[in-house]
């Protein structure tokens, strides 16, 4: 079951779109956000599901990519002060309300067997 969640889905001015997107961070335990179509995120959200975690999917259009990455950046990341660092970059994966990382970093936390423990700290696992 796909279940996303499309930026363009309120009538409001796209600045309610991000406010929006950086609220959805605050209130869910794990939350993949992505451009839409992104054959990456799908494979973040069949890796968590496989984990049992059902994670919603934000998906990003095409010309709101730059305006939401920027959003969140600013107001979850800290960062996005035009140096590169603390920039959100898509697929971005955000546990317990920080930003985790993309497909790497989940992977590479899965295959290492800390990726259970952190979302079972995060509230996504109960087992």
């Amino acid at each position: 079951m796909h279940q996303a969640v499309p930026a363009g889905a309120s009538a409001e001015p796209n600045g309610a779109d991000h406010a929006n997107v950086v609220k959805m961070v605050s209130e869910n335990p794990v939350i993949v956000i992505g451009t839409r179509g992104c054959c990456m995120c799908h494979v973040v959200q069949k890796l968590l599901q496989g984990l049992g975690v059902n994670p919603p999917v934000y998906e990003v259009g095409e010309g709101d990519e730059a305006a939401v990455a920027g959003a969140l950046s600013r107001e979850i990341v800290g960062g996005g002060d035009g140096d590169g660092a603390g920039t959100v970059q898509f697929p971005a994966v955000f546990v317990g309300g920080k930003l985790f990382g993309g497909l790497e970093k989940v992977v590479a936390t899965h295959i290492s067997g800390e990726l259970v423990p952190i979302l079972k700290d995060a509230g996504a696992l109960w087992l």
